[in-house]
C-alpha cells in the first residue's frame, strides 16, 4: 500500500472546483445577462417612442396640409374679393367720383359745392364744347376751361370743365371761403 501524505489539500481536477472560480464566472454571466437584457429593453423603449413619434409626424404631416388647403381657399376668397372691391369702386367712381368732382348727364341739373353752386348741361356735349348752365347763365365751355363764379363776394367759386363726351360732362366744382 501506498501512503498518502496529508501535507496539503488534495489535489484538484477542474478549474471550476475552486469555489472562487464559480463565482467570478457567476459574475461575469450575470453581467453578460445584465448587458443583453439592457440591450434588449433599451431597443424595446426605442420602437415605442419611434411608434409614437411616426403617428405624431403622420398627424402633424396631416394637420399641415389640411392648413394649406384652407390656406389656398382664403387666398381664392381674397382674390375673388379683391376683383369684387375694384369692380364696386369702379361703380362708386362712376356714380359719386373723387370730391368735388361730378358726372353730370345731358339735361342734368346738379348742385355742387356745399351747394353755392347750381351746374347744369344743357343738351348732349358737341364735339369741341359743352353748354352749360351755371348759375342761371348759360355758356359755352371747352375741356380743361376753369369759369369763375360765385354769387357773393366773400365765397370765391369756380367750376373746371374736365372732360366730357356724347353721354356726360365731368365737372368740378369748388369754393375757398365763409359759406353763406
Amino acid at each position: 500500500m501506498t501512503e498518502r501524505s496529508s501535507s496539503g489539500p488534495a489535489p484538484r481536477d477542474g478549474w471550476f472546483d475552486d469555489p472562487r472560480s464559480v463565482s467570478v464566472v457567476a459574475c461575469i454571466m450575470a453581467l453578460i445577462v445584465i448587458l443583453v437584457g439592457g440591450h434588449l429593453y433599451g431597443r424595446y423603449l426605442a420602437s415605442k417612442e419611434v411608434g409614437g413619434r411616426d403617428n405624431v409626424i403622420e398627424q402633424l404631416q396631416a394637420q399641415s396640409q389640411q392648413q394649406k388647403r384652407n390656406i389656398d381657399q382664403k387666398s381664392a376668397q381674397i382674390t375673388q374679393l379683391q376683383a369684387q372691391l375694384a369692380r364696386v369702386e369702379s361703380q362708386l367712381d362712376e356714380i359719386m367720383p373723387a370730391k368735388n368732382t361730378y358726372n353730370i348727364m345731358p339735361n342734368q341739373t346738379l348742385i355742387v359745392a356745399d351747394g353755392r353752386i347750381t351746374v347744369g348741361l344743357i343738351g348732349s356735349p358737341a364735339n369741341e364744347s359743352v353748354l352749360l348752365n351755371v348759375d342761371g347763365k348759360q355758356l359755352a365751355a371747352t375741356a380743361g376751361q376753369v369759369i369763375p363764379t360765385g354769387a357773393d363776394a366773400s365765397a370765391k367759386c369756380q367750376v373746371a370743365v374736365q372732360s366730357f363726351d356724347m353721354f356726360k360732362a365731368v365737372l368740378t366744382a369748388s369754393c375757398t371761403g365763409a359759406k353763406q
